[in-house]
């Protein structure tokens, strides 16, 4: 299967040269998605629990760009700005995820837009 890469329309386009996320064999490969409205500005300005609901939209609709469900994703790698927003953002991201759990990891760091408190990358495997 040939690798293709994903952009639907009606988002803010990436901040570096990059595709919001790469299929190949089946995988997606979602990027590092920000709490972006489509105009590039950053959504729910304070409020950490809107910005991963934010977050998690958008990679739901990259990943069914894919063919594939929020079922499919087998790993995320979670991004936070402060430790505090822990328990915001696994209360959110739990509304996503309500059976099996993929796999990930969650580090608190500094991210590309200082308004930003959480950024999310996924993989997932559609079709299998």
């Amino acid at each position: 299967m040939p690798k293709g890469t994903i952009n639907p329309p009606g988002f803010a386009p990436p901040l570096a040269p990059y595709s919001l996320a790469a299929v190949a064999d089946g995988i997606v490969y979602v990027s590092g998605i920000l709490p972006l409205l489509p105009d590039g500005s950053v959504g729910h300005v304070g409020d950490a629990a809107g910005q991963t609901r934010l977050v998690l939209e958008t990679i739901k609709t990259v990943i069914e760009a894919a063919g594939g469900t929020m079922a499919d994703v087998t790993f995320n790698h979670v991004f936070i700005t402060d430790l505090a927003n822990y328990a915001a953002v696994n209360e959110v991201y739990a509304e996503y995820f309500p059976g099996e759990k993929p796999a990930r990891y969650c580090l608190q760091c500094g991210l590309v837009k200082a308004d930003c408190l959480v950024e999310i990358a996924s993989v997932a495997h559609v079709g299998t």
